[in-house]
């Protein structure tokens, strides 16, 4: 099942569960609106390049609009309007005053050198520059686009605007980026994953881990659990996986990946198949790659006895069921892969104010920030007997209808 068919089944099962209205429910699932450009540049040779450029803002009612701007071949309105939607409920979830948005050029940025990126940014933000601001819509980088392609954005939308930080978030820390922002995924997920062991007795120290994906959000999640005593025995990526039962040395694995480019070979530990790490023997599992990983067929073999989702959509439906028949306790991706838009929250805050913050401020209001959606999760989840995810998609849809009704959107 894609990414848009699931959201849209839970997005229906909290509907039900919070008794909302067929008219408010239409009103709430279709988008603002959705924009499509011609994004026509000259190439390093002296051709013409064209390329279509995507911004699906979803909707506005708890504030400006917000989300991830990605450089991929394949940028697809479905997905694209699939993930500006997964930001409204997750911007909600988090209690932070925004929407959801996204958008894309579908455009390899393997093939195009840096100044063909730039150019192409720079028409990008020339189309689209009216409809999007810091009270409007906030992009950020997303796969394909980084600090850089902020950068770009923020000096485009300035000539036309005046210097405006707040346009974007994610940028380069001398353009008034956040300290923090870098580990903000992971390091969220830590504090996700603090919450929910407390809520069983449990601690980080001491327990087993064992993480698909060693990007940026999986190597961050393993530097801050092994820093706090977790046992994080097995790690996979694209060029294999490594295994040491008594905990592999993460300090050691981020130098050795950083020389070679991925985990294989690592001295620190045994190969292993990578396909074989979701059926590792351990106490918690953290898929932090790719979506659609938990399938029927690779769920009956989880071992752990809880999934950190830090991937977007790595579990479907199915094997929730089935996952949830062996009493594995799942902590979704709309809550605790939130960190990364939270603190892009706390970098708009800081460009609005003018008034930059330490990096220890940052991570102690993403750690209020995370246990306390944690615990409106779970007053949901008692009040309406339900599990984790649909507790917090009830959570995120249910404070964008009222804040919808508030505005008095019949009118």
């Amino acid at each position: 099942m894609n990414a848009l068919a699931a959201t849209n089944r839970y997005f229906k099962q909290a509907v039900r569960i919070l008794g909302i209205d067929s008219k408010v429910e239409k009103s709430l699932l279709i988008p603002y609106r959705e924009i499509k450009v011609e994004c026509t540049i000259p190439k390093d040779d002296g051709t013409l390049a064209s390329y279509v450029g995507f911004r699906v803002q979803h909707d506005n009612a708890r504030g400006p609009m917000k989300g991830g701007i990605r450089y991929h071949p394949e940028v697809e309105p479905d997905e694209v309007n699939a993930l500006a939607q997964l930001m409204t409920w997750k911007t909600a979830v988090a209690n932070i005053p925004y929407g959801g948005a996204k958008g894309g050029i579908g455009c390899n940025p393997r093939e195009l050198s840096i100044t063909e990126q730039e150019r192409l940014t720079r028409v990008f933000t020339q189309k689209i520059h009216d409809l999007i601001g810091p009270h409007l819509d906030v992009p950020a980088p997303d796969m394909g686009t980084n600090a850089q392609t902020m950068a770009w954005i923020l000096d485009e939308y300035s000539k036309f605007h005046g210097h405006t930080p707040a346009v974007v978030t994610g940028k380069p820390i001398d353009l008034g980026g956040s300290l923090g922002r870098d580990a903000a995924t992971g390091r969220g997920v830590v504090y996700a994953t603090q919450a929910l062991l407390a809520d069983h007795g449990k601690s980080i120290a001491g327990q087993k881990y064992a993480i698909q994906g060693f990007g940026n959000v999986g190597s961050w999640t393993a530097r801050i659990l092994h820093e706090q005593g977790g046992i994080v025995k097995a790690i996979s990526d694209v060029s294999g996986a490594v295994k040491n039962d008594a905990g592999l040395d993460i300090p050691a694995l981020v130098k050795h990946v950083s020389k070679t480019g991925g985990v294989k070979g690592f001295a620190g530990g045994d190969s292993l198949d990578a396909a074989s790490i979701l059926a590792e023997d351990c106490d918690v599992l953290i898929p932090a790659a790719l979506g659609g990983v938990l399938t029927r067929e690779t769920a009956k073999d989880v071992k752990a006895k809880f999934v950190i989702e830090a991937a977007n959509h790595p579990t479907d439906p199915d094997a929730d069921e089935i996952l949830a028949q062996k009493g594995v306790v799942i902590l979704p991706d709309i809550y605790a892969n939130s960190g990364g838009v939270t603190v892009s929250y706390f970098e708009w805050v800081q460009n609005i104010q003018g008034f930059m913050w330490d990096e220890e401020k940052v991570n102690n209001e993403l750690q209020k920030y995370m246990i306390r959606a944690y615990a409106n999760i779970k007053d949901l989840c008692k009040n309406q007997n339900c599990n984790l995810r649909m507790g917090a998609f009830s959570l995120g849809v249910g404070r964008v209808a009222r804040a919808t009704m508030l505005r008095g959107w019949e009118a």
